[in-house]
């Protein structure tokens, strides 16, 4: 019987604690893939140039102890807001809706999933705006007032007449950089936001006309109350398969735009590889630090 779904809210702090541990743990086996990569490349003596420094001992062993943790604390950052936001915003713009028949998922409405997840998008955007902006606007500003002191203007001038081009004045170097702040703020936001919808749709579309005939994603959720419920098992291959399926379409566009035809192979590749292990991850960590709650309407 297929059902068509809303998720009005996540619980932050289920998702928070499962997604820094998935992603930790990614970290962890990226840090021993890497290691061992090195390993290769310092026996082979690929890079005679080295001399002395050891890749596994310089590079390998402290990215066993650094990636784990950075994925780890820098996931919790980013899930606890991202989720937070989605909280805030699904009154406004409405939840991801999927359409499930069972544990499948038949089809994903194009527009609540992409405006809600682009609009998560663009708010991230206006934070690293704000940001760079507090980073560049003071350095602008301190170029302005060297370029206003006599004897700086007087560098300028010899420059001008030695170069033949008129260089900017402090004033100008102030415009230009109110000017980046605003794009940074405002227009960085406003991209993001339309490439991100534009993006999340064609994920939604392929997905509903293309991908679905080939497999499926499967979420089997069991009902805790009247409207919350739990992600208690990720089927892995199926889901694998069809985000992988999802990504390389995707890879075709971008490739296409890029130069690089083969990233649809590429992406194919590295997503079943990564949704994979994170299905697995995902169902060994719900029964023992508890699984992923939503109020599913």
């Amino acid at each position: 019987m297929v059902d068509i779904k809303e998720i009005k809210s996540v619980k932050l702090t289920p998702f928070t604690r499962m997604s820094a541990t998935i992603y930790g743990i990614l970290g962890f086996i990226a840090a021993v893939v890497m290691l061992i990569v090195l390993s290769i490349v310092q026996a082979a003596g690929v890079i005679p140039q080295l001399g002395h420094f050891n890749l596994v001992t310089g590079f390998g062993v402290p990215l066993i102890v650094l990636l784990p943790i950075g994925a780890f604390l820098s996931t919790i950052v980013v899930s606890f807001v991202s989720v937070m936001l989605y909280n805030l915003l699904v009154p406004r713009l409405g939840g991801v809706k999927l359409e499930l028949d069972g544990k499948d998922v038949l089809k994903i409405p194009v527009v609540s999933f992409s405006l809600i997840l682009s609009a998560i998008g663009a708010v991230w955007a206006f934070i690293a705006g704000l940001v760079l902006a507090a980073v560049i606007s003071p350095i602008f500003s301190l170029i302005g007032a060297i370029s206003s002191i006599p004897g700086a203007a007087n560098i300028t001038a010899n420059i001008t007449n030695a170069s033949g081009s008129a260089m900017p004045t402090g004033a100008e170097v102030g415009t230009a950089g109110i000017l980046v702040s605003l794009v940074l703020i405002i227009g960085l936001p406003i991209l993001v936001f339309v490439f991100g919808f534009i993006w999340n749709a064609l994920f939604a579309l392929f997905y509903n006309y293309i991908v679905t005939r080939v497999a499926k994603i499967q979420l089997e959720f069991v009902q805790i109350s009247e409207k919350l419920h739990e992600l208690k098992h990720i089927p892995v291959l199926p889901t694998a398969l069809a985000v992988a399926l999802v990504y390389a379409l995707l890879g075709v566009i971008s490739g296409v735009m890029s130069g690089n035809y083969g990233e649809f192979i590429s992406n194919f590749i590295m997503y079943f590889i990564e949704t994979a292990l994170i299905a697995v991850i995902y169902n060994y960590l719900a029964p023992k630090i508890g699984s992923i709650k939503l109020n599913l309407e």
